[in-house]
């Protein structure tokens, strides 16, 4: 097969050479085998982009609500045109299976879209204070946009399509792990009519282009997703020119089982979702709290449940799970397995190494302890892997403390067949989003956490609000 040749950037709306060749493979990561090879972009590009962007800013930050909204849908329709090939590609580039991919991971790019075209129109961009003063919300400037690998394009989308909405200009730094949907969103918005300059795109290291951009003078705002480690760089570096800076990082989110529930059918839920995307969401339940008058059936049951789950070809459609991104994450995520044997969790399900058969790609089993106790590692940090972490609690009381005993605080999950202490335990849980009975959140609504799990929201007008300015103009007299 034909090795993609991927080596330029889109800066000024037109795709042109890095200032200095340095390729990278870009590996899909079932096979361990190059399929497509791009530049890792300097500091050089970083400035070319900015200036793109600068220059972008004059025209469009005044263009009106209307025509952004118009070139939103324009977006949508060319996304729709070419959504099949979002989904063969993040496929390819980081391993999410076919079904999965189709259904899920690209079909965020229609589903954001359109709540931010319903937040958009939400927004009050001139209004009157209560004292007669006008409220104006500006677009904030030019912003560098930082995105991760595990759902590619639901990070680009949730940061590229708010910024257009809100007036501003970009600088995009995709994971140089998945950077051929960036690329291909690139073609998107150029196709859908972008102006020049008013969205860049510059592949390359978090070290290297992240902080470029995280420390430029030009750039008004950093809204970065990922690591806790990538995020705080990311918000040291832009301290020094005093940024606003969004972050969106991990998570090491409770599952709440009580006994007034199905608890076969809770778990089973619980059990799936934590494998799904192999693992590898920062919203994953990856702590599963079960009441002990119902523990030991809910260990039979996701033993049973990770026992089932298939791995497999992630070229193929179904419901299994694929490979992890990189052989770094591979070696982490076993390093964590061993590290809760060792700490005394008993393995119910799954362990180290690859499944039988799969000695080629970055598989890994699907993997459950029970008897965790939360102060040990595979409770505490977050393992981007089909790991679950059981732990048994007594009252409820005791369960939303152990829930909200973690550095993190993106979502929780609660299980139970009694509504009233639904409302109250979420009420109680320090999560930004807590999900009742395994229902979802609609698009729309705010993503984002509490604690280190970051800073900001993403998603329908509270995403758009996060690249907008605040104006007072003193009423006339």
């Amino acid at each position: 097969m034909a090795i993609l040749d991927r080596r330029k950037f889109y800066i000024n709306g037109a795709w042109v050479d890095p200032a200095t060749p340095n390729d990278l493979g870009v590996i899909n990561p079932a096979t361990e085998e190059v399929f497509a090879t791009i530049s890792m972009g300097s500091e050089a590009d970083v400035d070319a982009a900015v200036a793109a962007a600068r220059a972008a800013f004059a025209s469009y930050s005044r263009t009106s609500v209307d025509d952004r909204i118009a070139l939103l849908e324009s977006i949508l329709a060319v996304y729709k045109r070419r959504y099949d090939e979002f989904a063969t590609t993040i496929t390819q580039e980081m391993g999410a299976p076919a079904t999965l991919s189709k259904n899920a991971q690209a079909a965020v790019g229609v589903g954001h879209l359109e709540g931010f075209l319903k937040g958009l129109k939400e927004i009050q961009f001139r209004s009157t204070n209560f004292n007669g003063d006008t409220i104006l919300r500006e677009p904030i400037g030019v912003c560098g946009l930082i995105t991760p690998w595990n759902w590619p394009m639901n990070q680009i989308v949730l940061k590229v399509l708010p910024a257009l909405a809100a007036g501003c200009t970009m600088v995009l730094k995709p994971s140089e792990l998945t950077p051929i949907d960036a690329m291909l969103y690139a073609e998107v918005l150029h196709e859908a009519g972008v102006p020049a300059g008013v969205f860049n795109l510059v592949n390359g290291e978090g070290p290297v282009v992240g902080a470029a951009l995280s420390r430029h003078p030009q750039v008004d705002m950093m809204s970065f997703t990922g690591s806790t480690r990538g995020g705080t760089a990311v918000a040291r570096d832009g301290a020094a020119t005093v940024k606003r800076v969004t972050l969106e990082l991990g998570g090491k989110s409770p599952n709440l089982v009580f006994a007034d529930t199905d608890v076969e059918a809770a778990v089973k839920r619980g059990v799936r979702h934590c494998f799904q995307n192999t693992g590898q969401s920062c919203n994953a339940p990856t702590r599963m709290l079960v009441e002990r008058s119902a523990y030991d059936q809910a260990v039979e049951v996701a033993k049973a449940t990770a026992e089932a789950t298939e791995v497999g070809d992630p070229a193929l459609e179904g419901s299994h799970i694929g490979p992890l991104v990189s052989q770094l994450q591979f070696d982490r995520v076993q390093t964590l397995i061993q590290a809760a044997i060792d700490e005394g969790a008993r393995l119910v399900a799954g362990g180290p190494g690859k499944p039988d058969g799969r000695n080629v790609g970055y598989f890994v089993k699907p993997t459950v302890f029970a008897d965790v106790r939360n102060d040990m590692r595979i409770a505490q940090e977050e393992v981007f892997g089909p790991v679950l972490a059981m732990i048994p609690f007594d009252t409820e009381e005791e369960a939303i403390e152990i829930a909200n005993d973690t550095p993190y605080g993106l979502a929780a999950y609660i299980q139970t067949g009694d509504p009233e202490r639904a409302g109250r335990v979420s009420t109680q849980l320090r999560a930004g989003m807590v999900h009742i009975n395994g229902e979802d959140m609609g698009y729309g609504s705010p993503f984002g956490g509490y604690k280190m799990s970051g800073l900001g929201r993403e998603g329908g007008h509270f995403g758009i609000e996060d690249f907008l300015e605040v104006k007072v103009v003193s009423r006339p007299k």
